[in-house]
């Protein structure tokens, strides 16, 4: 008992450690893990013969994962895909499985084995990819669309693959394991209600297992979580959504299938389940803790002695592999009409090898299609590729967006050709707003905007716009800055933002500057630069939000507008005092003690506000409203203690 919690403490340990450093390096937390094991086991040598062992129990975190991929899988999504998901991803996977192939057995290997090493290495890492891509803010690129769309088909290949690689097992391999585990086999026999059938009966207990799961999920699941979710208590319905994937992966392990098909095809009668985010939620944590052991365990596992000994041979294949299905990636962009720099975002996030590598490697093995040796060498390709991966990020960023993106600030601007008192900078989901109030009360504005889809948008309505860098001198002059009353600035861009109201300011001190801020810290930016009104972009909408919430709670529609005038008028007291010790705070440290202490006792305040009578000086909005009935208060009050 005591190894047990010492090697648990190992593993943990490695895991706290190496993950939030590898995610802070830009690396990811699939890198993290096995960076861990690289440490804890042949570098340091902490773990040994039993990560063999704890590897087949964290395998069950590819289970969940399985089960969390199907619930995803909603059938109007999928068809919402199909022309991506099934060609993209289809021609994805099966164009590079055949490359692979053909050029494992020119290299000598049998076909059963190419194919498998195909299938091996068509996966790329969802992990990895997903994660990069919402770290670096490009999950809303036409090139990052794509790829999802890949890794979701390749997600749901697997599962296939996993039927498929038993049936490609070869027979010396499978007489060697046999005499290897016939001893073992003695004491310890495998469960099974499938030993010993005919061939044609065992396929009629398949279908009906299927069956038996597709129907009884759709029409047992419902009873079975309304039930438990009436007791009120979080832990049984975790219990309840464990004993789900559990049970499922203990029917197929008796019927000789795949536990992962069965939680994935329970995960897609799910998907439409009002339980199916309560059991994302439940599940979520156990995949992640199962799938980093998993991960862990396979760095754990790497044998320095085989990867120095083959340290040119698995560089040749990395490499080799990568430029194989970066020439794959690339070909089918022209077929899809992924353009410009998603060209090669598409391209280089998807050209490692993924996470499902290991786990088809290790299942491989298991069946018998592949050997030890063989399968020590494709997991340190999976490696080396996955370890890889951010430098084709930094390689993406550093040279190849901004090539793409000079060409783009090289294109000639718009000629403007109207001027007005109102120079909109920005026309997104803020500056349209604007746009279309002050034009509904006849007032002339001129619309700039750098992102050329977003113009073209703007003209399909009949709203002129016009293409080019608000930020750029030439282009506000000949917009009419000179003699423009206002300046809205509306731009995604933080930094632009700032940059553009300081020389507005200083150039055109006459110009009244109205701009957009993001968050309060960005606001007061803005405030310093020289902005003559700033507003958040969510400061109202949360406050509207927030004041419907208190009367779904049972306030009087009058005391929730008399509650957000509170909060306005006090946030508005305090808004230069916070600004002030914002701006007198060093560079390293704005939002230090002092303003902290001034923000605490805003908090107060409002708490006061909150509690304050008001009725001797209600706002105009609030006159709008009826006051609340005589004992309004008391029959709340009567009606909260009968409940």
């Amino acid at each position: 008992m005591t190894e047990i919690f010492i090697q648990s403490f190992i593993y943990l340990c490695a895991a706290v450690i190496a993950v939030p450093i590898a995610k802070r390096l830009g690396l990811g937390s699939v890198l993290g893990y096995l960076i861990a094991g690289l440490v804890i086991g042949p570098i340091i040598g902490l773990v040994g013969q039993e990560t063999t062992t704890i590897q087949h129990f964290a395998e069950f975190g590819v289970v969940m994962m399985l089960f969390l991929v199907g619930l995803e899988l909603e059938p109007k999504m999928l068809w919402e895909m199909r022309t991506k998901l099934l060609g993209l991803g289809g021609l994805q996977v099966g164009l590079t499985t055949a490359a692979i192939m053909l050029i494992a057995m020119e290299l000598g290997q049998p076909w059963k084995v190419a194919l498998t090493i195909g299938l091996i290495f068509s996966l790329s890492s969802t992990a990895i990819v997903l994660q990069t891509f919402n770290e670096k803010g490009l999950s809303k690129k036409e090139g990052a669309r794509s790829a999802f769309s890949v890794l979701l088909f390749q997600d749901i290949a697997v599962i296939p693959m996993l039927a498929l690689i038993p049936l490609l097992a070869l027979p010396e391999l499978a007489a060697q394991a046999q005499s290897m585990a016939h001893e073992a086999a003695k004491h310890h026999e495998k469960l099974s209600l499938v030993a010993g059938l005919p061939g044609w009966v065992y396929g009629l207990v398949v279908i009906a297992t299927i069956v038996v799961l597709v129907v009884g999920g759709h029409f047992l699941s419902r009873p079975l979580f309304s039930f438990v979710a009436k007791s009120g208590l979080r832990e049984v319905f975790t219990a309840a959504a464990l004993m789900l994937v559990i049970g499922i992966a203990a029917l197929m392990s008796l019927v000789d299938l795949s536990p992962a098909l069965g939680t994935f095809l329970a995960g897609v009668v799910l998907a439409n389940s009002e339980f199916r985010h309560e059991l994302e939620s439940n599940i979520e944590p156990f995949k992640g803790l199962l799938l980093g052991l998993f991960f862990i365990t396979v760095g754990a596992s790497i044998d320095f002695a085989v990867l120095l000994d083959q340290l040119g041979i698995v560089i040749g294949l990395t490499l080799g592999l990568m430029l194989i299905k970066a020439v794959v990636l690339l070909v089918l962009t022209f077929g899809f009409r992924v353009i410009n720099s998603d060209r090669w975002l598409f391209t280089l996030s998807l050209a490692q090898a993924g996470e499902f590598g290991f786990v088809l490697a290790s299942y491989s093995l298991q069946n018998h299609v592949i050997s030890p040796e063989l399968a020590q060498t494709l997991s340190l390709v999976v490696a080396l590729s996955m370890f890889l991966t951010p430098g084709l990020f930094i390689l993406f960023d550093k040279f190849i967006l901004p090539r793409y993106q000079e060409s783009k600030n090289a294109q000639e601007a718009d000629t403007v050709d109207e001027q007005g008192p109102v120079i909109i900078a920005g026309s997104g989901r803020f500056g349209q707003i604007v746009n279309r109030l002050l034009i509904a009360n006849g007032i002339k504005t001129v619309v700039l905007d750098h992102e050329i889809g977003q113009v073209d948008n703007m003209r399909k309505i009949k709203i002129k716009s016009f293409y080019g860098d608000a930020t750029q001198p030439d282009l506000l002059h000949t917009a009419g800055i000179d003699h423009a009353q206002q300046l809205v600035i509306a731009i995604d861009d933080k930094e632009r933002a700032v940059d553009l109201v300081s020389y507005v300011k200083q150039r055109y001190p006459q110009v009244r500057v109205l701009a957009r801020a993001y968050d309060r810290g960005h606001g007061y930016e803005l405030q310093n630069a020289g902005a003559d009104f700033v507003i958040s972009e969510t400061y109202h909408s949360a406050l509207e939000l927030g004041g419907e919430a208190l009367k779904t709670a049972g306030y009087h529609p009058f005391w929730s507008e008399q509650q957000k005038q509170a909060f306005l008028e006090t946030e508005a007291a305090n808004k230069e005092v916070l600004y002030q010790s914002w701006k007198t705070s060093t560079e390293d440290s704005k939002y230090g003690t002092h303003y902290r202490d001034l923000f605490m006792a805003l908090e107060e305040q409002l708490g006061k506000a909150m509690d304050t009578d008001r009725s001797d000086r209600h706002s105009r909005v609030e006159r709008g409203w009826t006051p609340p009935p005589k004992g309004y208060a008391e029959r709340l009050a009567e009606e909260d203690k009968a409940v």
